[in-house]
């Protein structure tokens, strides 16, 4: 088993510093010196930090211990003070990414990207790619392509690096429809949402795929489930990799190697951390909590402490792989999605899909909590293959009801209105009001 690739980044990153690749400890050195450069950076240039580090002195940030000496920055930092977070001039911008959260009046988040912040997002693709493809192969990317510097955009050129054709075809929403261009073609990868590959495998087409021809799959972008690891391995006889990124990490955060054992962490560029929901203590690897990172290496809007609102863990000790590199376990969702029930239980979109898309025929479910007469229900609407809608129907009903969280709670099904698959990160819509998410930590999840 190879290495993880990703760990070519770091050594080459190091070795810019003086820093001599051995272990674990030489990593953490090389990042502490990073951060403290970063900090040093954004104080110099940026009216947002240098406010917010008032008082703190980047030589004593020498190591996990010290980080809760700094201040955490938030996503409605983003929203307020994007702009005084800038540390370059906008003539050396090259890309903003702008986000309007569904449901949100306030201003929208602006993250600011400059040339060489997105080369080192390509770089990282381009290392990350190597576990799954080889020079003279083809990769289909499902995912948003169109605009310049856009996910699929850099991910293209990355692979162009590699010697390694691909095609753009976007996100899929009608998966019927997709297939008669997505297997037209002998792809090696796909790169793509985790629900949407799965609709794609269940269709006619997809299931009609010669075993092996698809060598490997990553994917990304929502959360994965296990469920659909196993089946798109088992029925396309691929390795199935995932990979962990936001907008603000730069859209590139982690990826697994040919272990498939927890994502390996661009820890050239990102120094990541697992922190308790409520309080923002430090949690030690094995402990759930928020994903919170700092960047490293980001010239034109540096990110310290992030808190990301993600739900995972850091994994224990070196990879079967031999890397030293840190990996993050399959993160769970978000903790501002997860649902209080009436019932005293937390519901979360995890669950859901871990039962629900075990089932054939269903390409995709929206789970939508409503209040009727006064008390708490779910209904789930069902996108089907027609030909399997009694079954789905009734296996989706057998299923739900052996739901520990559901207990109590009246669950209807319905045929979806489209029959479409969700374009969007899929979440649990909760449309009885303003509910608050404390218990829910308090839960676990």
């Amino acid at each position: 088993m190879k290495k993880s690739t990703v760990e070519d980044i770091v050594l080459t990153s190091m070795n810019t510093t003086g820093e001599q690749f051995a272990d674990r400890a030489a990593i953490e050195r090389y990042q502490f010196r990073r951060l403290r450069q970063t900090i040093d950076h954004a104080v110099a240039h940026s009216p947002f930090y240098r406010t917010r580090m008032a008082g703190t002195a980047a030589t004593d940030i020498t190591d996990h211990g010290a980080l809760s000496r700094l201040p955490f920055t938030y996503e409605d930092d983003l929203r307020r003070s994007g702009q005084d977070m800038l540390c370059v001039s906008q003539d050396e911008v090259a890309r903003i990414i702008t986000m309007q959260s569904s449901g949100t009046t306030g201003p929208p988040k602006r993250l600011f990207f400059t040339e060489e912040d997105l080369e080192r997002t390509i770089d990282f693709f381009h290392h990350g790619m190597k576990s799954l493809v080889k020079a003279g192969q083809k990769v289909l990317i499902l995912l948003p392509g169109a605009t310049a510097d856009s996910t699929g955009d850099l991910l293209a050129r990355a692979l162009e690096r590699m010697d390694v054709a691909s095609r753009i075809y976007g996100l899929v929403d009608d998966p019927q429809q997709a297939t008669e261009e997505v297997f037209a073609e002998n792809f090696d990868a796909i790169v793509g949402f985790p629900v949407q590959l799965l609709a794609l495998s269940r269709t006619l087409a997809g299931q009609s795929v010669t075993a092996g021809q698809i060598k490997s799959i990553l994917l990304c972008s929502d959360y994965i489930p296990r469920t659909v690891c196993d089946e798109l391995s088992a029925k396309w006889q691929c390795r199935v990799f995932s990979h962990y990124g936001t907008v603000e990490t730069g859209l590139g955060g982690g990826v697994e190697c040919e272990g498939l054992c927890g994502c390996h962490l661009r820890e050239a560029d990102l120094l990541f951390e697992v922190v308790c929901p409520r309080t923002g203590v430090s949690l030690s690897s094995g402990e759930w909590g928020e994903i919170v990172f700092s960047t490293l290496t980001r010239r034109g809007m540096p990110l310290i402490r992030y808190r990301t609102g993600d739900y995972g863990r850091l994994l224990d000790g070196p990879c079967m792989c031999g890397s030293h590199i840190a990996r993050l376990d399959k993160v769970r969702g978000r903790i501002d999605q997860v649902r209080q029930l009436d019932n005293g239980q937390a519901l979360s979109m995890d669950v859901l899909d871990e039962i629900l898309l075990a089932i054939p025929g269903l390409l995709d479910f929206q789970p939508v909590l409503q209040k009727e007469n006064g008390r708490d229900s779910l209904t789930v609407r069902l996108a089907v293959i027609p030909a399997n809608r009694d079954e789905v129907f009734q296996q989706a009903a057998l299923l739900l009801k052996g739901v520990a969280q559901l207990k109590n709670i009246r669950v209807i099904l319905e045929a979806s209105p489209t029959g479409l698959i969700n374009k969007a990160k899929r979440i649990i819509e909760d449309k009885r009001g303003k509910i608050s998410h404390e218990t829910a930590y308090q839960a676990g999840l």
